[in-house]
């Protein structure tokens, strides 16, 4: 029997309604996502970063200020600056707060970060036992240092790690013409971040090379003593890098370029500045947002 025309009308009117409330649906699926809306969606900031900022106090200083002002939380991952690049390359975190420039600078030029701005530096500082066996006291050149330690065979502790000062440690090594032996005998490595590797030296009285924050953080932990300062080859730069989500689409781009943003702030660099001040009577970091980047 066929249909009648009333009624081959509903039948047709009820599709397109149908139809229509489909695709309805599905555009509200695919739309773009407003970034108020993102942010509401993933409240959290996973920032990969060096065990320096961590175990110095500095990002206890700064997160709850960027937490109280962005309405981000922020979970931090502190590792050595490889393992931190490593997680940034990966998109396992959000942004990266690093302190290993020539890490760094490679994995912007192969596109796996969009953006490399400065923050801030300290220095290295070598330190060791009170009564400095190996007689380092009163020099700042840090390769002469180096080459002393080989010779004399003095208890080393490294990072052994890939972090920042791991690299820099290898550096000053191999300008001072030494391979360090396995670990072992004179040459110990912890694998572990800066504030553990400082007490490791300290049980076995040994050397280690510190970033300046962590090691006057920690000063009245250990009976270490600062031996060797001031030489250029311990200058010791930070950076914030924003991950390019094209290689990393899982990330929460809104809250790393937020997270960056902050760090390189007046009022942040303000807060840097200040940072250990009272405690010490000097900066544990200098802030460097509106300097030239050289590095």
């Amino acid at each position: 029997m066929l249909s009648s025309p009333g009624r081959n009308g509903a039948l047709v009117s009820w599709r397109l309604a149908c139809g229509a409330r489909r695709l309805a649906a599905l555009a509200a699926l695919v739309a773009p996502v407003a970034p108020g809306r993102l942010a509401a969606q993933r409240p959290d900031v996973i920032l990969a970063t060096t065990t320096s900022t961590r175990d110095a106090g500095l990002l206890d200083s700064l997160l709850p200020v960027f937490e109280q002002e962005s309405g981000y939380r922020v979970k931090v991952v502190a590792v050595g600056s490889g393992q931190a690049l490593e997680m940034g390359r990966r998109g396992d975190g959000d942004v990266v707060l690093s302190h290993a420039p020539e890490s760094e600078r490679a994995l912007v030029d192969s596109g796996y970060f969009v953006r490399r701005r400065l923050v801030m530096h300290n220095d290295f500082v070598i330190v060791g036992p009170a009564g400095d066996p190996a007689g380092l006291r009163g020099t700042s050149d840090a390769v002469a240092a180096f080459q002393r330690l080989a010779q004399r065979a003095a208890t080393f502790v490294s990072r052994g790690d890939r972090s920042g000062t791991h690299q820099r440690e290898l550096a000053l090594w191999r300008k001072a013409g030494v391979t360090p032996p396995s670990s072992g005998g004179w040459y110990v490595e912890s694998g572990q971040g800066m504030g553990a590797t400082l007490q490791l030296a300290d049980e076995k009285h040994a050397y280690t090379l510190s970033d300046r924050a962590t090691y006057l953080a920690w000063r009245d932990k250990v009976q270490l003593a600062l031996l060797v300062e001031g030489d250029p080859l311990l200058y010791n730069v930070y950076h914030v890098l924003e991950l390019n989500p094209k290689n990393a689409p899982r990330i929460n781009v809104a809250g790393g370029r937020a997270f960056a943003d902050f760090l390189v702030a007046p009022a942040t660099q303000a807060r840097i500045a200040e940072f250990g001040r009272a405690r010490f009577g000097r900066s544990l970091f200098e802030p460097d947002a509106t300097k030239p980047d050289r590095w």
